[in-house]
């Protein structure tokens, strides 16, 4: 699922939560009416105490009195009261917890419709391409150089979630009009149709090679930043061989060992530049090329 990065996060994390939910949503689903408030049950049955010991109270009156015949008419009331009460199921509140849920993924998939893009809203063709996207951009922001602040982070976390909304919503639409025109195209067309389908393929394989020109631009944003990502950790490992260099060369001394594994030891330090010099481009790279993305 994608959904629109202007939704507030935590309608779209209960989107992403309830997937299943806003499938049958789309499929006609409503919520069952809203029960009593768990409030006016709570003060039906304690009105119904209430009345019930009122009616023992005065069950007493009649039987102290000598009205025996109303004592037990009152008294009957009074048990089937209490039991009435006693019997009647509560509301589980697990239940009316999943229906407070339903109703709230109900409602806002109807404020927000639109702005969401569902799996099963893409064909396979769609589904691949989204993939891809997904994949490319996860790879920037998973990367250590986009965490420690070596790209625009600011503008990976703002811009990424768009570019990935903006190819959600056009695979959703190119998926829904191909299928249309595939269907009418299977049933059979005249030439007459046939001159008007044409026209029609021609400008969805358009906007498919459109779709697929952002997202060959995010694999190159994201192959650069992998480029980054390598030197990084290079450059990283050979910071730590060469934080333990005194202790080499000092085993070598006292081993009594060939001077001359001294000098590639001490190549470290070249190496770390090199290194350093090859993180500092790919970065560069990897600006250049989230330039051509935002264009």
């Amino acid at each position: 699922m994608v959904v629109e990065p202007t939704v507030p996060a935590e309608t779209a994390d209960l989107f992403r939560d309830h997937r299943t939910l806003l499938l049958r949503i789309r499929a006609g689903w409503t919520p069952p009416n809203r029960r009593r408030p768990p409030a006016l049950g709570l003060a039906s049955r304690m009105t119904a105490t209430l009345v019930a010991l009122l009616s023992v109270g005065a069950g007493f009156d009649f039987f102290f009195a000598g009205l025996y015949t109303p004592f037990v008419v009152v008294m009957t009331l009074a048990a089937l009261l209490i039991v009435g009460v006693l019997a009647k199921p509560r509301p589980d509140a697990e239940t009316e917890r999943r229906h407070l849920v339903e109703r709230q993924v109900y409602y806002s998939a109807r404020r927000f419709a639109g702005r969401y893009v569902l799996h099963e809203d893409l064909d396979e063709d769609a589904r691949k391409l989204m993939t891809r996207a997904q994949d490319a951009i996860g790879s920037v922001m998973e990367s250590h150089v986009h965490a420690r602040g070596l790209l625009d982070d600011v503008r990976n976390t703002v811009m990424l979630p768009a570019q990935e909304w903006e190819i959600a919503r056009l695979l959703a639409k190119l998926s829904e009009l191909r299928s249309g025109h595939r269907q009418v195209v299977a049933e059979g067309v005249t030439p007459e149709v046939a001159a008007v389908a044409e026209p029609l393929a021609q400008a969805l394989d358009s906007s498919e090679r459109a779709v697929v020109a952002r997202v060959e631009a995010l694999e190159r944003y994201a192959a650069h930043v992998a480029e980054a990502e390598r030197a990084y950790r290079a450059r990283h490992q050979i910071e730590r061989l060469g934080a333990q260099l005194p202790r080499y060369e000092e085993l070598l001394a006292e081993s009594g060992a060939d001077d001359a594994a001294v000098p590639e030891l001490k190549r470290l330090a070249d190496d770390a530049d090199r290194l350093e010099q090859a993180l500092r481009d790919s970065v560069t790279s990897a600006h250049e090329a989230f330039r051509h993305l935002r264009g």
